[in-house]
Formats: C-alpha cells, sequence, structure tokens
C-alpha cells in the first residue's frame, strides 16, 4: 500500500546506515528506523499545511506569516541552557528548595562560562 507521505528508499536507507554506525541492536535498529520515518512524515506534514495556510490566509497584524507561526507553535526551539538556569534559580528564589536535577544543569551553564 503506497501512501502519500512514505520516505524514499534512499533516505530509509540512510537511516539504516546511522543506525548501523551507531552499533544498534536490531530490535534498536528497527526503533531508531521508525522514529526517524515518524519525524520525517510529519515533517513533510506540517510543510504540506503551512503551504496550504500560506495561500488562504493574510499576514498577521504584527506583519508575521501564518505558517510561520504554525511552524513556530508546532516545532518550537529547545529553551537555551540560560533559559532553564533563569527558571530554575527563579525556583529557587520562590520556593527556597532545589533537586539534584538544578544543580546539574546550573553546574553545566557555569562550566561554559569563560574565566
Amino acid at each position: 500500500m503506497t501512501h502519500p507521505i512514505t520516505p524514499p528508499p534512499e533516505l530509509v536507507a540512510q537511516w539504516l546506515e546511522e543506525a548501523s554506525a551507531l552499533r544498534f541492536l536490531v530490535r534498536e535498529v528497527h526503533q531508531y528506523v521508525a522514529t526517524r520515518a515518524a519525524q520525517w512524515a510529519a515533517d513533510q506534514e506540517l510543510d504540506a499545511c503551512c503551504e496550504w495556510v500560506s495561500q488562504w490566509t493574510p499576514r498577521w497584524p504584527d506583519g508575521a506569516r501564518p505558517e510561520d507561526k504554525l511552524r513556530a507553535a508546532r516545532r518550537p526551539e529547545p529553551p537555551s541552557l540560560k533559559e532553564i538556569n533563569l527558571k530554575h534559580l527563579d525556583a529557587i528564589e520562590r520556593d527556597g528548595h532545589y533537586l539534584p536535577e538544578i544543580l546539574q544543569d546550573l553546574r553545566r551553564a557555569v562550566e561554559q562560562l569563560n574565566d
């Protein structure tokens, strides 16, 4: 059965090579390829939705294109190390306690600073 969103064989071969290079076990290879295929398909669908939205919706009052807003909402950038740690510090100030994970994140941020 052929579906309109089917990864090309070359891409599947690439994912298999990547999994092989990572020395995965067979079941891990299956999971890796399935995950990559799902991500690829979701990106294809998002691209199609953005293209469709761009035909029917004018720019927003702030000048932004609706397809850019859609893409930002569905594929947000992960928070930076600075943003993560500022939230941690806010929590420490507010609550007066911290978790070991917070200390690990703070240590990682401090270690990246220049002396």
